[in-house]
């Protein structure tokens, strides 16, 4: 594993004068790797890690000058080209084996609340992809603000390899161009539909409430004293909607009812109504599983990052150093998400990896 690392990320460009260089860019990049998967959050917990670690390191590091400080780690992460970083970090993904092909994949934001300064927005948001069925963060990139995510996913949808996949996206994705950028890598979509595209929201709805063309599926969840009952409906005829065929390759609209009732509990029963629109044409049980597997994202994705690595807090602002440094959270999070020896959740795997070399040379795949 440390040799497929070393391979894929070696073509970084290093971005130091050639007098100023007293360690590896390799040897950088791997410690900072290995620290993360270890718990550590902040450039002094890698230079702690690495000083108390430096006999396990050199059988596998050169270190021809020792260990870098702290300072020196913050600088060359702060310089390293990001989307050089995230090309790698991508490349990687796709020389692992066992890549579920028909899975599916979602596409949302997330916004480094702790790069902000001085009040201001936080200058990081990163749009990334996750693999339902492995587990697994397939790729990332930068945008300015949560606006730009329109442009931002079709250019991951660009470095990804998604073929036979089912691409889901929330409301701010539904667009022309993006699901025409999913057909285009062959793949499938299912894409919400919210206000921002009024004339499809509504035809939709039209559609629903006039067609006698609907197939339905229900499913009803039981979980610390809430019922959740959900109510899938399909249509694959679409007389009431309007311009269809800018929707390349639309073959079904969904419509999800949601009722949450909670047991020996005084709270009000919650309703919710969401439409979709997607490429596949498949039974109603199936758009159900496909649109609950794409809120894994936030609960085995975005809430991990948070809770188990702390990113949301995280105060790094200095140049590419925020976005980088969630690359080497998602290199760490695959590796230990693919760890099965250990059936304890990943902050435990973490501090695991920290104690026990043995256990990290597991998550390293050595």
């Amino acid at each position: 594993m440390t040799n497929k690392l070393t391979t894929i990320f070696g073509q970084i460009d290093d971005p130091r004068r050639n007098v100023t260089k007293l360690h590896k860019l390799n040897d950088i990049l791997l410690i900072g790797i290995i620290a993360v998967i270890s718990g550590a959050e902040t450039w002094n917990n890698i230079e702690e890690y690495a000083r108390a670690k430096e006999d396990f390191l050199r059988k596998f590091l050169e270190l021809p000058n020792g260990i870098p400080s702290h300072d020196t780690f913050n600088r060359v992460f702060s310089l390293i080209d990001h989307q050089q970083f995230e090309a790698c970090f991508i490349e990687w993904v796709n020389s692992l084996a066992g890549l579920v092909k028909g899975q599916v994949i979602a596409i949302d934001g997330k916004t480094i609340r702790g790069a902000k300064t001085h009040g201001k927005k936080s200058p990081i948001h990163l749009v990334s992809a996750w693999a339902s069925e492995n587990n697994m963060v397939l790729g990332q990139v930068k945008t300015n603000e949560k606006s730009n995510e329109i442009t931002a996913i079709p250019k991951l949808l660009e470095i990804l390899a998604i073929e036979e996949s089912i691409i889901t996206i929330d409301a701010m994705g539904c667009q022309t161009d993006i699901a025409s950028k999913i057909i285009d890598k062959q793949a499938d979509y299912i894409l919400a539909v919210k206000q921002n595209q009024k004339q499809l929201y509504e035809d939709i709805q039209d559609a629903f409430r006039f067609s006698k063309a609907v197939q339905t599926a229900t499913s009803v969840d039981l979980d610390h004293g809430r019922i959740e009952t959900r109510e899938c409906h399909i249509i694959n005829r679409f007389e009431h909607l309007q311009d269809m065929k800018k929707w390349r390759g639309l073959k079904t609209i969904i419509k999800i009812e949601s009722t949450r009732e909670f047991k020996n509990s005084k709270k009000p029963t919650e309703k919710a109504t969401r439409f979709y629109i997607s490429s596949l044409q498949a039974e109603a049980e199936d758009f159900m599983k496909a649109i609950r597997s794409h809120w894994s994202i936030e609960n085995k994705l975005h809430w991990m990052l948070d809770v188990a690595f702390g990113e949301d807090a995280s105060r790094k602002r200095k140049g590419n150093a925020a976005q980088n440094f969630s690359t080497l959270n998602k290199i760490a999070l695959n590796l230990l998400k693919n760890e099965k020896t250990l059936k304890i959740g990943v902050k435990g795997r973490r501090l695991k990896a920290g104690w026990d070399d043995n256990y990290l040379l597991k998550v390293l795949n050595l």
